[in-house]
């Protein structure tokens, strides 16, 4: 009996680190919201010591259920009496509060330097209004994580949501700030109501709206499909999949870029924890025809998302794209992971499961990265543009070291973190032959290829992102004057880069401690992952593919070395003289590489994705049979088809609708008692029938 009792308190220890990261967050708001009246310098930097204590706290308390296997329950007897709040701590619930928590915890290091930004300049900012919504924000994650019954879940989502949109629209003066938080409040509002539908599925024959009676409903195919199509489309809108993702690049590059990295590590991250809990959890029985739709989906929002990200020229809204790209690349390994389990190869599902959370995951840390990355350098240059940045490498060596880190990760390359993630999903793929469906037998190996296709575009996307903001010569006042960020914000993006190269090297111990999660979603886990030991990474067999990170990384490191010392030793004196300058003599930002004009093959090739409006427009003086040139301006712009002929039809739908419906608001009371009147009657006999 005792040992039982000590088990018990054991086991209720990660929900009790839940609950106190929960108080931290909470605790975080209130010393923001108090910052107003005194001490606010050393209150702000308070709020942000109560972020990294919760996302510390939340990343213990999630290791500990994912490494132990252990799933605790919970019930709170808050909001009406018949309706308790359930509370569930598993080892998915667990792995997502792990990266949530490294989120929390990089940008609590990063936020107190960067945000002081806002204080500043000629339209200063209020710091409260930030703190508190980005605690109420993170709390809105850290809960729905918890939730275990659809009304704690939809409470949170919609406190996620609401608290996003304030975030968005932080810096209310500008137009584009407003217009983007509405379109994203907008978009996560009909994203919700389609939840609602799916959870309303699930209660309906489930008699309640527990996720334990959910799990015990029967389902029939039609209905099962229905929940999962309402699942789908209301939670892949807030992941930012193809079509339902103009919300994002909108979103993203205006909120701050602390916030932005929450926003496209974590929060997208909760659109893919919903497709993943209702579709392999509640619902339990998968179908392979829901995959097929999901593989198609996914590689349409990775392929369209890296080819708008490659025509970006702001820096912020460039990543944001990516954000689609990635998702798209999450989605073909859930889509993947559907097809084999749904054709009864369970092993191959559980290795497709584990290559979309691994890559969900690592895109959390380089993406997270790369917009604190992003920060930095607005944060110094005042620049989104890449058009005007340039030398940012001698100003910032710190940050464009970090920022090389998460090119390299997001680009796939070992030994970083995407290349794992990515190979595993390529892995999944190459077992194709084992389906017995001719047209699956196909239909992978195309999403392989539009994969690797996706690969070599974000590979050039970053070599021009990086390439045309830290290399070459700066081309504006702000930049040339640019230096190094302070120790806090280099310590949050430090954090990151580690994680993106311990993720990169070790990937085996990893995977082995997602074992848990898909024995808890399908009943099985991959037996061959360390088959030959923890330096080699065999996904199906010894005898199929393996990977060994850290035999890359030795290799690597040796090849530079004795590279680097072999020049070294043999090289003649240095002679220092201007570079590419083909003998003319010292080269000026002009004569330099454009944004636009690195993607110019890239825009000519793939020119159907965009509506692209481009020319150059020339200005002359004088007269005669030869005027003289005094100016030329090229002009590009890129439109996205998806605004263009799914949502402004629609916006104008709704207005002319309005329009027309417009006469009942005539102005007069009795003409209002009269529907009132009308309408209650028309209720009245409805509720008779």
């Amino acid at each position: 009996m005792v040992d039982n009792m000590v088990d018990n308190m054991v086991d209720g220890v990660p929900l009790f680190l839940a609950y106190s990261a929960l108080i931290c967050t909470l605790l975080s708001g209130v010393v923001s919201l108090f910052a107003v009246r005194r001490h606010p310098g050393f209150l702000h930097f308070g709020s942000f010591l109560f972020l990294f204590l919760a996302g510390v706290t939340d990343v213990i308390a999630g290791g500990w259920a994912l490494l132990t296997d252990l799933t605790v329950t919970d019930r709170l007897a808050l909001g009406l009496p018949w309706l308790e709040w359930h509370l569930r701590l598993d080892p998915l619930t667990g792995f997502f509060m792990v990266l949530l928590g490294t989120l929390v915890t990089a940008t609590s290091l990063y936020g107190p330097s960067y945000t002081r930004e806002y204080t500043q300049g000629d339209a200063p900012q209020p710091l409260p209004p930030l703190g508190v919504f980005t605690a109420t924000f993170i709390l809105g994650m850290q809960m729905l994580l918890l939730a275990d019954d659809a009304l704690v879940f939809m409470i949170f989502w919609e406190l996620m949501s609401a608290s996003g949109y304030f975030l968005v629209a932080y810096q209310h003066q500008h137009a584009a700030n407003r217009h983007a938080a509405f379109l994203y409040l907008l978009l996560a509002h009909v994203g919700a109501l389609v939840i609602l539908l799916a959870f309303g599925v699930l209660a309906a024959f489930g008699d309640g709206l527990t996720f334990d009676q959910m799990r015990a409903a029967q389902l029939s195919p039609l209905w099962a499909m229905l929940a999962f199509a309402f699942a789908f489309l209301g939670f892949g809108t807030k992941a930012g999949m193809v079509p339902l993702h103009v919300w994002l690049p909108d979103a993203h590059p205006v909120a701050p870029s602390h916030i932005s990295a929450l926003m496209s590590g974590a929060m997208l991250k909760m659109g893919i924890y919903g497709i993943v809990r209702v579709s392999f959890d509640l619902i339990g029985e998968v179908h392979w025809e829901w995959g097929v739709v999901m593989l198609i989906v996914g590689t349409a929002s990775a392929l369209l998302g890296v080819l708008y990200a490659l025509m970006q020229h702001d820096l912020k809204r460039l990543l944001a794209y990516h954000s689609i790209e990635n998702i798209g690349i999450i989605l073909m390994g859930l889509g993947m992971s559907m097809i084999f389990l749904g054709s009864g190869h369970p092993l191959l599902g559980t290795l497709a499961l584990v290559a979309a959370l691994y890559h969900t995951l690592n895109h959390a840390a380089f993406k997270g990265l790369l917009f604190l990355g992003a920060g930095a350098v607005l944060y110094r240059t005042h620049e989104r543009d890449l058009e005007r940045m340039g030398g940012l490498i001698h100003r910032m060596p710190v940050t464009a070291f970090m920022f090389l880190v998460g090119s390299v990760a997001i680009s796939a390359l070992p030994p970083f973190n995407g290349f794992v993630s990515e190979w595993l999903t390529f892995q999944a793929a190459l077992q194709a032959p084992a389906l017995d469906n001719g047209v699956l037998r196909i239909l992978l190996p195309v999403a392989a290829a539009m994969l690797a296709l996706t690969g070599a575009l974000a590979a050039a996307c970053f070599v021009k992102a990086f390439g045309i903001a830290f290399l070459g010569r700066p081309r504006t006042h702000h930049v040339a004057h640019a230096h190094e960020v302070p120790l806090g914000m280099l310590l949050g993006m430090g954090l990151l880069a580690t994680l993106c190269l311990v993720l990169g090297v070790l990937p085996t111990p990893a995977i082995e401690a997602m074992a848990p999660i898909t024995r808890l979603l399908v009943h099985t886990a991959l037996p061959t992952a360390a088959a030959q030991g923890w330096l080699w990474l065999t996904p199906v067999s010894p005898q199929g593919a393996s990977y060994s990170a850290p035999f890359v990384l030795l290799a690597l490191v040796v090849v530079y070395g004795l590279g680097y010392l072999f020049l070294k030793r043999g090289a003649a004196p240095a002679r220092r003289c201007y570079p590419w300058d083909c003998g003319f003599g010292q080269l000026n930002h002009r004569m330099e590489y454009t944004s636009t004009s690195f993607t110019q093959l890239i825009r000519h090739v793939f020119g159907a994705v965009w509506k692209v409006d481009e020319g150059v427009e020339t200005t002359t003086a004088g007269g005669g049979p030869i005027p003289r040139v005094t100016g030329i301006h090229h002009h590009l712009h890129v439109q996205d088809w998806s605004w263009l002929k799914v949502y402004l039809p629609i916006g104008h739908l709704v207005l002319e609708a309005a329009k027309r419906v417009g006469f009942i608001q005539s102005g007069s009371i009795h003409t209002y008692l009269r529907y009132s009147f009308g309408t209650l009657v028309f209720l009245l006999w409805i509720v008779s029938l």
